[in-house]
């Protein structure tokens, strides 16, 4: 081959273009109005959902590291896609709680 083929395909591979951001929403349960910064994402949250984007792919870290913030998340969706049930757990498992009562019982 000739080297200018392969001077072609090295440009071509460091000029491709970049990923597109991934859109993020999520509802929560005690529903937040402000910003959150969470990870790899700032979350513009209002009275009925927060709403991020980033390019970031791990939805679940996202989700939980918004959870642990915010509390428990009840709906979170990537690009219009909703998280399984099974996805949604594991992100809950890290929501911020303020029941303290297991505290006041000691």
């Amino acid at each position: 081959m000739r080297p200018s083929f392969f001077i072609l395909a090295a440009i071509a591979t460091g000029l491709a273009a970049p990923a597109a951001a991934s859109s993020y929403s999520a509802q929560l349960a005690s529903p937040a109005t402000s910003k959150i910064i969470a990870r790899d994402i700032v979350w513009n949250c209002g009275p009925a959902a927060c709403q991020g984007s980033t390019n970031e792919s791990r939805p679940v870290v996202l989700c939980q590291s918004l959870a642990k913030r915010a509390g428990r998340v009840d709906s979170f969706t990537v690009d219009g896609r909703a998280l399984t049930d099974a996805a949604l757990a594991e992100c809950n498992k890290l929501a911020k709680t303020t029941d303290y009562s297991p505290l006041a019982a000691k």
